[in-house]
């Protein structure tokens, strides 16, 4: 394809990492990426982030500027047959050059298990170097051997400061659109088409410039834009934000109890074309962070609905995630479960391992027995109430309190239950 004839995404790709805008975080003076290209010490990372922030072109940029062989894949495509042919490809190449060639495999979570761990070796040994993107949350969609290898960078969709830059940029700097008349009267249409999604951003534009004759002055409005786009612009990410801002407002509106606030933004989030698994696994979340042992069934129909849209899919699945918010909204809220395990960590990273109290010790061998390992421990169902007051945190930790139950019908009948038990122990 000639540069006149490509895409205006395309042609305004990156070509260096100076170049290279936006991802401050990962490509900056001091950055990971940074370093890694300026040292010659290339890792296998998997690049996490929204369609059109540049991951792809990452990558290039990085083979490019580190002089390694590039070779690519896309799991929509390929299998374990051509993964294996590319890394025998790169073994050879990596036998004249002394560098360990990079794999970039676009969508890598679409790879099922077989075919990521037929990249383990490879990646384990040096013969390649990975470079993976993915638009999945890679700790849901990688496998754990293969993520475990890799460094996982994020990368951001694009602010709408960086969209209206990125915009008038193409209009100054592109070898076509700066020969035209190009006047951007309105942007918000475009904004909105895009989602902080740069090649949507410079393609639209590109659908609008088309529409009109060498020598025409282009003028760019609201009402042009859509009509040439031919689409309804949902209002996903109306003012430049990114999706997370959308999900923030459903989670929260959740924890809130408004069912009709929860229901707006899961349409909102379903009309824009989010992922249903990425909606129902946050509510996952939030039943065991949010609602926990107020309401213990929560987390079972999150569940439920979760695996229920991974077979189902749309649009049928907008029915059940409906059912499953408006469930969360209306019940009863708690963190406790959420406080305990947060204040148990952030006590565990102040004391360290404290020593396990013998009683609390299993004792397999004679010296264990004679050391006093196993030493008194009461063992509960001996008991009446299958219940022993005995201490099971270790000696320092005797009188620390990490679970307080929440106020609501069902943690204050625990409440009462622990007290019970425990006496002063479980006094809240």
């Amino acid at each position: 394809m000639s540069v006149i004839s490509a895409p205006l995404a395309e042609r305004m790709r990156p070509q260096t990492l100076n170049e290279y805008q936006y991802q401050e975080h990962l490509i900056g003076k001091g950055a990971p990426i940074c370093r890694m290209v300026e040292s010659g010490n290339i890792a296998s990372m998997i690049f996490w982030g929204p369609p059109g922030t540049g991951k792809t072109t990452l990558a290039e940029i990085i083979a490019k500027e580190s002089e390694r062989e590039y070779f690519t894949l896309s799991a929509v495509s390929s299998g374990v047959k051509e993964v294996r042919e590319v890394i025998e490809q790169a073994k050879k190449q990596n036998l004249f050059s002394g560098k360990s060639p990079i794999l970039f495999i676009d969508e890598i979570h679409r790879f099922n298990k077989s075919q990521q761990d037929s990249l383990l070796q490879a990646v384990e040994k040096g013969w390649i170097i990975l470079i993976g993107a993915t638009t999945e949350n890679p700790s849901f969609e990688v496998v754990s051997a293969l993520l475990s290898r890799c460094q996982v960078y994020v990368l951001y969709s694009l602010d709408r400061k960086a969209l209206s830059e990125l915009l008038h940029r193409a209009i100054a700097e592109d070898q076509i659109l700066s020969k035209k008349k190009i006047i951007i009267e309105e942007e918000e249409a475009l904004m909105q088409y895009s989602s902080g999604d740069a090649r949507k951003l410079l393609n639209g534009l590109d659908l609008v410039v088309q529409q009109f004759k060498d020598g025409d002055e282009i003028r760019v409005t609201n009402e042009r834009v859509k009509k040439v786009i031919q689409e309804n612009i949902a209002l996903y990410d109306k003012d430049g934000e990114e999706h997370y801002n959308v999900i923030s407002a459903f989670i929260k509106s959740i924890r809130g109890s408004d069912p009709n606030a929860a229901v707006y933004w899961l349409a909102r989030m379903l009309d824009g074309g989010e992922d249903i698994k990425f909606i129902a696994r946050r509510m996952v979340i939030l039943a065991s962070e949010d609602i926990g042992m107020a309401n213990p069934t929560a987390l079972i129909l999150a569940n439920s609905a979760f695996q229920a849209v991974a077979v189902i899919g749309v649009p049928e699945s907008r029915i059940i995630l409906s059912q499953c918010a408006v469930y969360l909204a209306t019940s009863a809220k708690s963190n406790a479960s959420y406080s305990a395990i947060e204040s148990a960590l952030a006590y565990v990273k102040q004391t360290g391992n404290l020593p396990v109290p013998l009683h609390l010790r299993n004792a397999p061998t004679q010296l264990m027995k004679n050391l006093g390992y196993h030493s008194g421990y009461q063992y509960a169902h001996s008991y009446a109430g299958n219940f022993a007051y005995q201490e099971y945190l270790p000696e320092e930790a005797s009188n620390q309190s990490f679970y307080i139950p929440g106020n609501n019908p069902k943690e204050n009948k625990l409440r009462e239950y622990l007290k019970s038990l425990w006496g002063e122990k479980y006094e809240f």
